[in-house]
């Protein structure tokens, strides 16, 4: 027993270094830098001011679905104008109770490995030189809920996870009815025990410090508890003060504690979608801005018309906004937010990619990539629309017509963008009787100049819109 006890003792402490030793501070940071903001300032790298961020759905990006095919796109990818690549998860995938097919990203059978469909470390290290290379930066899916029913944590510390009555590791639970979700490929985490804790933050370190990311998106993030990304802030900024966090959640806690610089922006993203269909006003817009704003002190949302699980379990932004998706995608690039784009938005994708199996994406001439470019290039060059405090705020122009037009100005260091959007199956004329209107503008998608006056007439077309620049 006493022998027994040693090596438990052993291997505790060896444990407690590999974490410490992970998760130490570089030698070459100086400390100073590893304050945190202030309560008044978004927890976020100066490279993310002005960023757009792109959704890689690794299985279905290319007909091979490795790192080698993928790189090819790296080029196109910074061309189009994006700054931050998001990458589905990249570890390998569990072959217990694995889903249909070749099963989900979400089952991780390893913390520090990569997925060997995918290619080797190596190789995904060399990818990650190559994108900072390239002046872009790159985040990975987190998913510190759950792991795959393969994971060594399983049998090696079966304590790391939830049990039921029996002693039973359980599948992940909905807190709001004490029932399985049904991710039955999966086993949840317990965040009751210290050890795990520590030993999630210090596969978090490897990633920052041994392959060189710059940040994480945080797959179901509202499970797991607040206190733990407390403490994940203070391991990971203090390790790496520059990372990008994005929680998968619309928590107001994630931002206002400065834990995550962003959060998904599920509310206006299901608003959107409400509008699309002619369930909800314009106008409802106004309300979610007043309320958002009353929730959230800091930070920013993601916003989006399409994302993995949105497409593959809720439809495409064609089936869900029809052809208002032009419209839609503008809102979500000048509105309020970091903007995303998801793989095949540039060529018009419009198929469900199945989940579990292979299914690539149609790439054909890329016939929206000059749409995006336009949006991303504006976002890059007009201050008003930045991310967070760095941005203006939405200013609303009442139209008489607010039930299918919404109209807005936003304004940052004598920058200015003026947005007009008919979210309507209608013709509709209307006038701008504002005065933050008048001013002179570049027209963004006719290449042309437009004087705007007060009370200037306007008649759009079913989901037109307008983009107005001064820069």
């Amino acid at each position: 027993m006493k022998i027994f006890i040693t090596i438990l003792a052993i291997f505790a402490i060896g444990a407690g270094l590999l974490y410490l030793n992970a998760c130490k501070k570089p030698e070459t940071k100086a400390t100073a830098a590893t304050e945190l903001p202030d309560s008044l300032k978004t927890p976020m790298p100066d490279w993310a001011k002005n960023a757009v961020i792109y959704e890689v759905n690794w299985r279905q990006f290319t007909p091979e679905g490795t790192i080698a095919a993928f790189e090819k796109h790296l080029v196109r990818l910074k061309h189009l104008g994006v700054d931050v690549l998001w990458f589905m998860p990249v570890n390998p995938i569990s072959e217990e109770k694995r889903k249909e097919g070749l099963g989900s990203y979400y089952a991780v059978a390893d913390y520090r490995g990569v997925n060997p469909e995918l290619g080797t470390m190596e190789e995904f290290k060399n990818m990650v030189q190559k994108i900072h290379e390239l002046g872009m930066k790159i985040i990975i899916d987190w998913v510190p809920n759950h792991t795959g029913w393969d994971h060594p944590w399983i049998k090696e510390h079966p304590e790391f996870y939830t049990q039921d009555a029996a002693g039973n590791i359980i599948d992940p639970v909905d807190p709001a009815t004490g029932k399985s979700w049904g991710w039955t490929d999966v086993a949840d985490l317990n965040y009751d025990n210290k050890e795990m804790r520590k030993a999630m933050l210090g596969d978090m370190c490897f990633w920052l410090t041994d392959v060189g990311i710059d940040g994480f998106r945080m797959d179901v993030a509202h499970n797991v508890p607040n206190d733990f990304w407390d403490e994940a802030r203070e391991t990971l900024f203090t390790l790496k003060p520059d990372i990008f966090m994005l929680a998968e959640a619309e928590v107001p806690y994630f931002r206002n504690s400065g834990d995550f610089a962003a959060d998904y922006g599920w509310s206006l993203h299901h608003l959107l979608n409400d509008i699309a269909k002619g369930k909800k006003p314009a106008s409802a817009l106004d309300e979610w801005l007043k309320t958002d704003r009353e929730k959230n002190r800091r930070g920013f949302h993601m916003q989006f018309i399409t994302n993995h699980d949105e497409n593959s379990w809720n439809g495409t932004e064609y089936e869900r906004m029809g052809e208002g998706v032009d419209a839609f995608a503008v809102l979500s690039f000048t509105f309020d937010g970091m903007p995303l784009i998801y793989t095949g938005q540039e060529s018009a994708f419009n198929r469900r990619f199945k989940f579990f199996t292979k299914d690539s994406t149609d790439w054909g001439d890329y016939s929206k990539a000059d749409f995006y470019r336009t949006l991303v290039d504006l976002k890059h060059k007009n201050k008003a629309l930045w991310n967070g405090e760095y941005g203006g705020v939405v200013q609303k122009i009442a139209t008489g017509h607010d039930d299918k037009i919404y109209a807005f100005v936003r304004e940052k260091e004598g920058d200015k963008v003026l947005v007009v959007l008919n979210l309507s199956p209608d013709n509709v004329e209307f006038t701008l009787d504002s005065d933050l209107v008048v001013g002179e503008y570049n027209n963004v998608f006719a290449a042309s100049t437009q004087s705007m006056t007060k009370g200037i007439a306007l008649s759009m077309k079913p989901w037109e819109y307008l983009v107005l620049s001064n820069r």
